[in-house]
């Protein structure tokens, strides 16, 4: 069992910190260590509890959050960030991206969104930890969020898709030949809900590289079942 992903809330508003605590604890595999209210705070919890990931606002009170993304750059290269804010202006966007951000997400927060961006990042950092060499095709799936082309990239957005879970499902279902997989066994295999798998297994098949088909089960509540297409 893969060990709990410890995270860093920071967050000037004490409410915030509250509900952020919360959503994080209600997704598998997340745990809270510890919060910040502001810059000089996030420093001292960064040495102190040195956590995998930091939920990192723009606005604090003695400095921007942005300016805080190069410090953990620098210090701990090992920490990675997820900008929640609700700063809209695309400066403070790219300056974000730019500084190597995993994410960036405006509030409020709507927790099937959140939810589903933390499992995109604990599957990455599975990938990243398991894997020692790549080839090319895994090398684009990791830059594909920054790097695909728009129409795709544009397409994935509005889907709320992942390269990297999309990938992870393709092969769940591949591997399962002709017998296919229902959205409860893909999520049980990736790490996520059934929600999300199904979101994923639908846009595969929108795509046209899966077909579903409407089964059985032992107690006779119908189900898809999503097989690769070309292998029944």
């Amino acid at each position: 069992m893969n060990p709990l992903i410890e995270v860093l809330i920071v967050e000037d508003d004490i409410r915030i910190v509250d509900i952020n605590r919360r959503l994080v604890e209600k997704v598998a595999g997340f745990r809270v260590v510890a919060t910040a209210t502001n810059g000089a705070e996030a420093k001292e919890m960064l040495e102190l509890a040195a956590p995998q990931l930091v939920l990192l606002d723009v606005f604090l009170p003695d400095m921007l959050g942005i300016d805080l993304i190069p410090y953990i750059r620098e210090h701990h290269p090992q920490t990675d960030i997820i900008m929640i804010t609700a700063a809209k202006e695309i400066e403070l966007v790219q300056k974000s991206l730019r500084g190597g951000v995993f994410d960036y997400l405006m509030k409020p927060l709507v927790f099937e969104r959140f939810q589903e961006r933390l499992e995109n990042y604990r599957n990455h950092l599975t990938f990243i930890t398991e894997t020692r060499l790549v080839d090319q095709q895994e090398v684009d799936l990791l830059i594909t969020r920054h790097k695909q082309p728009h129409k795709a990239k544009e397409s994935q957005m509005t889907k709320g898709i992942d390269a990297l879970t999309l990938e992870k499902v393709w092969q769940v279902v591949g591997q399962s030949k002709d017998e296919g997989r229902t959205s409860e066994e893909v999520g049980k295999c990736i790490g996520a809900s059934r929600t999300t798998a199904r979101r994923y297994l639908e846009y595969l098949t929108e795509q046209g590289r899966v077909s579903a088909d409407l089964v059985y089960g032992t107690v006779g509540r119908p189900e898809r079942r999503y097989v690769v297409k070309g292998i029944k």
